[in-house]
């Protein structure tokens, strides 16, 4: 983890979120954003993973606003945190980005209830860095205008991921 780096990636975040018109933040609420809440960053949480590739299957995926999304599961992934090992999909949007969708300990609680994500990069080699610092509350965190993919049960952690960004408000 390049800690300038993540500090560097929050900072556009929370600029993004305070400035564009694309922001998921209505208008008003744009006007006294003081940038979103963050974990510590935590090494322990950044990852070297061999990508187990899975013979590509189609799931069905329910949203926030109960509609159903189709994703590719292509591969899985395992991490050790806090000694515990821990597996989890990873799917095919259609991009050469992989989409993490998780729950965790920490989701209802610390984080956004209904899950956050992280996008991963493979490498081309059948590895990728899996860093959950980078992890992120999906648009309709903010604003229920957005229909969002729900983590499937598969991506269910029992372990706590505190990393990334905490609960909006």
């Amino acid at each position: 983890m390049n800690a300038v780096d993540l500090l560097k990636f929050r900072s556009d975040k929370d600029r993004f979120f305070k400035l564009s018109e694309q922001s998921p933040l209505r208008h008003e609420a744009q006007h006294d954003f003081d940038g979103l809440s963050y974990f510590e960053p935590n090494e322990d949480l950044v990852f070297d993973v061999a990508l187990d590739p899975v013979d590509p299957t189609e799931v069905t995926i329910s949203t926030t606003d109960g509609n159903e999304r189709t994703y590719t599961r292509v591969a899985r992934a395992t991490v050790s945190v806090d000694g515990e090992d821990t597996t989890f999909a990873l799917y095919s949007t259609g991009h050469e980005s992989l989409f993490l969708p998780f729950r965790d300990a920490t989701s209802g609680s610390e984080t956004y209830g209904a899950g956050r994500y992280i996008d991963i990069h493979p490498h081309g080699d059948g590895t990728a860095v899996i860093d959950f610092n980078y992890a992120y509350a999906p648009f309709c965190a903010y604003n229920d205008n957005y229909s969002c993919a729900l983590p499937p049960h598969e991506n269910w952690l029992s372990v706590a991921i505190r990393a990334g960004e905490r609960s909006p408000g």
